[in-house]
């Protein structure tokens, strides 16, 4: 499979508090980040299918971190991937 990947990625583990009706909130993983993106670590949990629009809120730092919107664009066994949304 190609990679027509524009920015790269850039392997991180921080906690994400991901926001959506269907789910609730729930706390996972990320397992890369990118300027126009970040891969959530999601095994397990059944998440919203692809072109749903959730929040997401970085945890555990100093200040509290900004709420972003973010559009699931990928489902694979182990997690998600999602394109962050500029407003």
């Amino acid at each position: 499979m190609p990679n027509n990947r524009r920015h790269l990625r850039t392997p991180i583990k921080c906690q994400v508090k991901v926001s959506h009706d269907s789910i609730g909130e729930i706390l996972v993983n990320t397992r890369d980040i990118s300027d126009s993106g970040v891969f959530l670590l999601t095994e397990n949990i059944d998440m919203p299918p692809v072109g749903t629009i959730v929040q997401g809120q970085v945890q555990g730092m100093e200040m509290a971190a900004p709420i972003l919107k973010m559009e699931i664009v990928r489902i694979e066994p182990g997690g998600i991937g999602l394109r962050f949304i500029n407003e």
